[in-house]
């Protein structure tokens, strides 16, 4: 089975491409399932749409739910297509995002941490004054939000749980093991899934989301995983899919997780 769970278009205003065209790039992808999963709005803002670059606005959330369903609908027997969400995760807002996001009948919700401290886990500039102190500081209490979402039982997915090495390759060489490994056992004992998320490699750090290294430990701590490319144009719909089924083997993992109706299904790792 081929399939991508983590797509942007054009409603979230930085990504290109409408619905339509990620679900055709599917298609010719040969794709067996696609996720739509935008971002979803910043639903505790007093505004409609207070970062157009960021997310949707929220009048726009119900019209992207019945653009996804419509074209499940229409694409039925040729492609399945899944009306997903990726939720950022405040845990002081946790309770607004959950009772909005409760009001439509997603296949999946993924959970991304994407500010840690008041700055966007993307701000490369954020590093350049910090000592190693400061810096643990900041990476602990990024993986202590990973954890807390894990927690919440918001998600059904977590994504990119090292992202924060995106734009600071080093980020993986800071010493926080606790709060790494911490974190990894919270989201097997929390039964949540994390993504292989392909668009690391058009950061300054190049490569997936999570790093080889936490993959093998999240395999130690039983996390299951599933596969997402985090596509903002369509041309990378199912992005590396092979590549990272066959490094996912040669690790030590032998099936994924798909979704459908906010369930679970495990299926093989095919090479």
């Amino acid at each position: 089975m081929k399939f991508d769970f983590h797509t942007h278009h054009e409603r979230c205003g930085h990504a290109d491409g409408t619905l339509r065209d990620y679900v055709e790039a599917a298609v010719r992808e040969g794709l067996d399932m696609i996720g739509l999963s935008d971002h979803a709005p910043h639903f505790a803002s007093p505004h409609d749409h207070p970062e157009p670059r960021s997310a949707m606005a929220k009048s726009e959330f119900p019209r992207y739910a019945e653009e996804v369903l419509a074209l499940k609908k229409e694409y039925a027997g040729t492609i399945e297509v899944l009306l997903g969400v990726e939720s950022d995760f405040f845990p002081e807002h946790a309770g607004t995002y959950r009772r909005e996001l409760a009001r439509y009948p997603f296949d999946y919700v993924i959970g991304s941490v994407h500010q840690v401290m008041g700055l966007s886990i993307f701000n490369k500039n954020r590093w350049k004054t910090l000592n190693t102190a400061q810096r643990i500081e900041v990476k602990e209490a990024y993986y202590g939000l990973i954890a807390k979402s894990a927690k919440s039982g918001m998600f059904d997915v977590l994504g990119h749980i090292d992202a924060m090495r995106a734009n600071f390759p080093e980020f993986g060489e800071i010493p926080a093991e606790r709060a790494v490994r911490e974190a990894l056992r919270t989201i097997a004992q929390c039964d949540v899934a994390i993504e292989i998320n392909t668009s690391g490699k058009t950061k300054m750090c190049g490569g997936w989301y999570p790093a080889d290294d936490l993959l093998e430990r999240a395999l130690e701590h039983g996390v299951k995983v599933t596969f997402g490319s985090d596509a903002h144009t369509p041309s990378r719909v199912g992005d590396e899919f092979a590549q990272v089924a066959r490094r996912l083997r040669d690790i030590g993992f032998r099936e994924w997780a798909v979704f459908r109706g906010r369930k679970r299904f495990m299926v093989p790792i095919e090479i």
